[in-house]
Formats: C-alpha cells, sequence, structure tokens
C-alpha cells in the first residue's frame, strides 16, 4: 500500500527549527489547519511566543526546546511528545544554519557547525521517529534542504553541501520509507525572506515570504510527490542550470551572482 499523508486525527506534529523562519510558519499554518504541533528549537523564549501567537487558532503549539545536534536528547523528546500528545504522524525537520564559507581562509569550525546542524541534525531527528513509525506501518516525514543542494554556489560551499547531503539522504531513504508505509517528503525552497537570508548581499530573485513559504510547504505535505520545491521559477531554472556542462555553468552562475564579470 502507498504511504499516505499523515492527517491530525493520526497524532501530532513535531517541528524543529521553529524558533523561525519557514519553521516558524509552517509550525503556525499547521496549527491553523487543526494539528497539536511540537515546536522544537533551542531558543525557549521564541518557542513560548510562538505558543502564545498560536492560542486564538485551530489547532494549538507546544513548546518543546532542544538542540538537534544532540541525539540523546532529541530521541527524549519525541518519546515525551508521543507520550503526551500521541504519536507523532508528521515530522518536519527544518533546522538549518547557513554561514558564508569563501577562500582561502576555510573557517573549519564553521563548516563542522553547518554538517553538525543541517546533516546530523537530520538524522538525529529521523532515528528519533522512524521506529515508531515502522511499527505503526504509517507516518510521514518531510526534511528541508535547498536549492542551493543541486549545485555549488558562491560563498555556499558548507551550507550547499549540506543540502545536497540532505537531499542525497532522502532519497537513498525513500526506498525503505515506501515499503515501511512511511511517506517521506523533500522541501526544497528557493529564497524566503527568513532571518537566515536577510544576511544576504547578493540578489535573491524570485524571493518569497515566511507565510508563502509556509502553504507551499504545507499544501505539499497532502500532494503525493517526494520534492516539494518553490517558487517554481527559480527551482526549475536551477534544475536546468545544473544540467548544464561546467564551463558553460560557471559562467552563468557567476554572472548572475555578480562573482565572474
Amino acid at each position: 500500500m502507498k504511504p499516505q499523508h499523515a492527517l491530525p486525527a493520526d497524532g501530532c506534529a513535531w517541528v524543529t527549527g521553529a524558533s523561525s523562519g519557514i519553521g516558524r510558519s509552517v509550525a503556525l499554518e499547521l496549527a491553523r489547519r487543526g494539528w497539536i504541533v511540537a515546536a522544537t528549537a533551542r531558543r525557549e523564549d521564541e518557542l513560548s511566543s510562538l505558543a502564545l501567537e498560536a492560542e486564538s487558532l485551530l489547532g494549538r503549539i507546544v513548546a518543546y526546546p532542544a538542540d538537534v545536534t544532540n541525539p540523546e536528547v532529541l530521541a527524549a523528546v519525541a518519546e515525551t511528545i508521543a507520550s503526551v500528545h500521541g504519536p507523532i504522524a508528521l515530522a518536519f525537520f527544518n533546522a538549518g544554519i547557513a554561514p558564508y564559507i569563501r577562500a582561502p581562509n576555510i573557517d573549519l569550525a564553521a563548516v563542522r557547525q553547518v554538517m553538525d546542524v543541517n546533516v546530523m541534525g537530520v538524522f538525529n531527528g529521523l532515528a528519533a521517529v522512524l521506529p515508531a513509525m515502522a511499527l505503526r506501518g504509517r507516518g510521514q516525514i518531510a526534511v528541508t534542504a535547498s536549492v542551493a543542494g543541486y549545485g555549488g554556489l558562491p560563498k555556499a560551499a558548507a551550507y550547499g553541501a549540506s543540502k545536497a547531503a540532505v537531499i542525497n539522504a532522502c532519497e537513498a531513504l525513500k526506498f525503505d520509507c515506501d515499503a515501511l508505509g512511511i511517506k517521506l517528503q523533500l522541501v526544497n525552497p528557493g529564497f524566503v525572506a527568513t532571518p537566515l537570508t536577510a544576511k544576504n548581499d547578493f540578489p535573491m530573485p524570485f524571493l518569497v515570504t515566511e507565510e508563502d513559504a509556509a502553504k507551499r510547504t504545507v499544501d505539499g505535505f497532502a500532494e503525493d510527490r517526494f520534492e516539494i520545491h518553490y517558487p517554481r521559477r527559480l527551482s526549475w531554472l536551477m534544475k536546468v542550470v545544473n544540467l548544464l556542462p561546467y564551463p558553460l555553468y560557471f559562467w552563468m552562475v557567476g554572472r548572475t551572482t555578480g562573482t565572474r564579470k
């Protein structure tokens, strides 16, 4: 039987990276649609603010602060969520950071942190929910990557590499998840107006708002497709650009980003 998308009647939703950006907006959008949302991030004050913001919505948001880089803590949080709110029917692993990495001075500490949060944070989340979902023979997981994972972009050596790893990991795990009755999806946003992108000092074409990104993401959860990508004008362009021969690819990306005249 093909894995089915989760409904609020199936249990609760768990969102990591929920203190700001896409994660915060997705948590609110899920609550609008009747979900009990367990919201996880390191900043407890932001999670408390988020829970208050959701008080007038159909569903509700409950704060569960944790660091996604700590697998033991994250597993304990998942167990607590399930014991209080019922099974985690939908998990959205979204926590991420994006420092600039440029030659010649590679910030190794920043690279390690990106991989720990963006890659291991996803695997820690997967390890926390997959066994219970497999026992039930159902569940839904969505993971945030990025169109930056399609190919190398200036200043994104660590961020892009981490998102490429997440894309590859989800592609690989989909075979197992399908057999277990678990719906696994990949979310590849383009440029979204969030605190993460506010520091960017380069053009961000087809920029979308957090609210728009959240609606597109949550709408995608109910659709029968592996990849949720938006805005389509940018994501399809990026897909095509990454099919080009390297000389043309480097010329086009360099001219577009202003790194090559």
